[in-house]
């Protein structure tokens, strides 16, 4: 029996601990030995990583993706996208989406995940259509939750439409760690029952959950697991690669990964660890086991949200207040998965209506376009009366809302105009406009250390 690993450091375990902002040249050194440990996939691309790389490193992700492809040959490069969102926080119109897709694959990623933050298969059709005719591997992934709303057999016909897209793998996408071991074996049992591809677990040790959820996922048949080096697990990032694969050796599974290759890469990791509880990056409380997650659902990246706006409001003695406001802003709602750009809009709406002592007294655009249909739709039925108190008489959209939006690849590259010297630069304007034009304009610069600390601010996923 076998069970393959994808690696995390460089994407969502440096996301959850450190917001993604490890610079290249932190981890460019590694990537050849890394390349040798056996991994099925290493996870380095896409999520915040992006919008990282241009507001706060000063580097271009696409040359980043070109720097870590010329170091990894024999291992698949993988990357996280969020169907039409792309790696954005709204709805692209279709030319962008298969353009980006289109190069993400040309500079050097192998496997791209794709999600929707509600389970609306119609915003992910067009991304994995064209992942599958750049050659790259598709994996669907289902935003794990768990509501009134969310069922084994709702998660089981999500498996069933993405293996009919063609999709070649399917994901349990697990972001605030609040899967548990029954849970996790029951659902990947019954998928496994259903569909003959693969099945991965992604999940996170925000819970503590995380060690038990994969070692059941296994036995109950999961193929892939997501885990991060030793030094960058545990808190809000994956389970330890090493400890893992150590376990299910034990009980009898191969993995494919030679342990001691794995120690150079933690020995590598270590100090940069170190380094980045030092200079105020990594802050050791990310690394806690926070059981109240099982209640809230918030994962470590939306919680860090809160509290950034709660303390910029100077209202830190109200965060149990948001905390116990947040799912009922969450069953208003529909249920929705809180995954960006879901979990941000929900934190934000949950503490406006604390902070301004009534609710629903202003709403944000984001939730205006959420109950409009923009992002798709809810998982389960949405309140009636915030909707007309939102809406009025306005009907909201009822087909695909990447349908209604004009091509604008063409129009973006018109309005960068010298600034971006290639299509890759116009994909980067497309997705983050005016952080993308400000990098542009200064590339050439080094970015200062108080900008490299800057407090977090982007949601992990």
């Amino acid at each position: 029996m076998q069970v393959r690993f994808t690696e995390t450091v460089l994407r969502d375990g440096n996301q959850s601990l450190i917001a993604t902002r490890m610079p290249i040249e932190d981890f460019e050194p590694i990537l050849e030995t890394m390349d040798s440990a056996g991994y099925y996939s290493i996870e380095c691309w896409g999520g915040a990583t992006f919008d990282a790389c241009l507001r706060y490193l000063n580097e271009d992700p696409w040359e980043r993706l070109r720097k870590i492809k010329a170091k990894v040959s024999n291992t698949k490069l993988q990357m996280l996208l969020r169907g039409q969102n792309l790696l954005g926080y709204k709805h692209y119109p279709d030319d962008a989406v298969r353009m980006f897709i289109r190069h993400a694959v040309e500079n050097g990623i192998d496997i791209i995940r794709i999600f929707d933050a509600l389970n609306d298969l119609r915003n992910v059709e067009v991304a994995v259509d064209e992942t599958l005719k750049c050659g790259a591997i598709a994996s669907g992934a289902i935003s794990y939750t768990t509501s009134p709303v969310h069922t084994i057999e709702k998660y089981i016909e999500l498996s069933k439409d993405f293996k009919n897209m063609g999709v070649q793998s399917i994901t349990i996408k697990d972001m605030a760690g609040i899967m548990g071991p029954k849970e996790a074996y029951d659902l990947i049992s019954a998928i496994k029952d259903s569909i003959d591809i693969p099945v991965v677990l992604h999940t996170h040790c925000t819970t503590g959950l995380a060690y038990m959820t994969a070692i059941k996922a296994v036995e109950a048949g999961a193929d892939i697991i997501d885990t991060a080096i030793s030094s960058f697990s545990g808190g809000t990032s994956q389970p330890a690669t090493e400890s893992v694969a150590y376990a299910l050796e034990q009980m009898g599974y191969e993995t494919g990964l030679d342990h001691e290759v794995l120690k150079k890469v933690n020995d590598y990791f270590k100090p940069l660890k170190e380094k980045y509880i030092r200079s105020g990056l990594l802050d050791p409380a990310v690394l806690a086991t926070d059981s109240d997650a099982l209640i809230y659902q918030i994962p470590g990246g939306m919680l860090s949200n809160l509290i950034s706006q709660l303390k910029a409001q100077n209202a830190m003695d109200r965060l149990d207040e948001v905390l116990t406001e947040t799912p009922k802003v969450r069953k208003d709602l529909g249920y929705p998965p809180l995954v960006t750009p879901t979990s941000q809009m929900v934190g934000v709406q949950a503490a406006t209506n604390v902070l301004l002592g009534e609710r629903y007294k202003s709403v944000g655009k984001e939730v205006k376009a959420y109950l409009r249909g923009e992002y798709g739709k809810a998982p389960g039925p949405v309140n009636e009366e915030l909707k007309k108190k939102v809406l009025g008489d306005e009907e909201p959209i009822s087909g695909r809302f990447a349908d209604t939006l004009e091509p604008c690849f063409d129009k973006a590259k018109a309005e960068i105009g010298e600034l971006a010297k290639n299509d890759e630069d116009v994909l980067s304007y497309i997705a983050f406009p005016q952080v993308a034009k400000t990098f542009f304009e200064n590339r050439d610069k080094k970015p200062e250390l108080e900008e490299v600390k800057a407090f977090y601010s982007i949601e992990l996923l």
